[in-house]
């Protein structure tokens, strides 16, 4: 299938996607600009972000009954509670009211993100193609784009307040992609429901592990890679940016490309070299000399990250029944994406106590994680197809 077709097929989720990504995108480039305004110190900062965490994880609880009522309108009328979350950071002068804007923009985001992927699965299971790669590299793409502009237009004088509601426009056009053909479905999946029979919650748990020090590679290394590089390495205001760009760039080439990886080197080989990788990046950015260092280091962070995610849901749906892959998968995205917004928070009190560098050492680290788990993971489905075989 195309990559022209995938899209043509999923243009309102992928167009969802796409919207998150501009607004972190966007605000993981003015970070620096954020921080300075309200006056807050690296732990400060990490305790703001982790009210995007808290926001979070109540639309991942909340985010089945809202998107089940919302219907065909659930894409659209997220897309707009988005436009107003992205422009919440202009409004803070204190850090109580930046963790305030940063809790409003983790409700919206995460429950636009959540109906976006819930929409691609029925996308995927009505019309059995594979859409979820090439929709989150619009994601990343979409991240890329926006973290450059926002860049650019701070190397030109604009700050947050002239900045974020020109980017509010975009996820406004965005809007207009969103809205589900007419007689379509939903496309929303059944609230997960514990299956018949024991749940394999082994494997669920080593998925969940994955998939959580994986998201704490790649958002902390969004929310922090520009102000490493500004503050850390010197560079100008503006060139932060060019870290989450690359960053985001990177991944999404790296989703494109992800289904051909997979038939060529099958999901545990590829997330074990990817582990590698993004231990090699976290590395290189914590020890980078240089600005053009530490953009190689997020480049090499990146293409570690893109496919652990998707490869490790594929690992986990192959080890269940199909009545349990529903609850398998959502209870291992639960456990996971905490990791997606506490890697910020943990980077900001580890920045506090011993600075930029030994908080991506510690990213270095978690990452390093992956690999004995995706062992034990890929160890147990080994035994599982001899169990089956007479």
């Amino acid at each position: 299938m195309s990559v022209i077709s995938a899209l043509r097929l999923s243009r309102a989720p992928a167009a969802g996607l796409m919207a998150v990504g501009v607004l972190w995108g966007s605000f993981a480039a003015l970070v620096p600009d954020i921080k300075a305004r309200v006056g807050v110190s690296d732990a400060e900062l990490g305790v703001a972000l982790l009210m995007s965490a808290l926001g979070g994880l109540i639309s991942l609880w909340a985010a089945p009954w809202i998107t089940a009522r919302l219907g065909r309108r659930a894409l659209p009328v997220l897309g707009a509670l988005v436009v107003v979350a992205i422009l919440l950071p202009v409004l803070p002068q204190r850090v109580w009211t930046l963790g305030l804007a940063l809790f409003g923009m983790g409700v919206a985001v995460a429950l636009l993100d959540i109906a976006s992927n819930v929409r691609i699965s029925a996308l995927e299971a009505r019309h059995g193609r594979h859409l979820m790669n090439v929709n989150h590299a619009m994601f990343s793409f979409a991240f890329a784009g926006a973290a450059w502009i926002c860049g650019m237009a701070r190397q030109a004088g604009g700050g947050p307040a002239q900045i974020l509601p020109a980017m509010a426009l975009v996820v406004a056009a965005l809007i207009l992609a969103m809205r589900a053909p007419r007689g379509a479905g939903a496309g929303a999946a059944p609230v997960a429901t514990e299956p018949a029979g024991r749940a394999p919650w082994g494997a669920i748990a080593l998925t969940g592990l994955v998939m959580f020090c994986s998201f704490i590679g790649e958002n902390a290394t969004e929310a922090w890679s520009a102000l490493h590089i500004e503050r850390t390495l010197g560079a100008e205001a503006g060139h932060g940016s060019f870290g989450p760009a690359t960053l985001g760039l990177v991944m999404g080439i790296g989703r494109m490309s992800g289904q051909l990886l997979t038939a060529r080197f099958g999901d545990a080989r590829l997330i074990f070299g990817s582990a590698l990788l993004g231990i090699v990046g976290a590395l290189t950015l914590a020890a980078a000399p240089t600005v053009p260092v530490a953009i190689a280091g997020v480049a090499i962070t990146g293409l570690g990250m893109a496919v652990i995610v998707p490869s490790a849901n594929s690992i986990l749906g192959a080890r269940v029944t199909e009545a349990q892959r529903s609850h398998a998968i959502s209870r291992a995205w639960m456990f996971g994406v905490v990791g997606f917004f506490v890697g910020p928070s943990m980077m900001g009190g580890i920045a506090e106590l011993f600075g930029l560098r030994m908080s991506f050492v510690a990213v270095a680290v978690i990452v390093a994680l992956i690999v004995p788990a995706i062992w034990a993971l890929s160890g147990r489905r080994r035994a599982q197809v001899a169990a089956r075989q007479p």
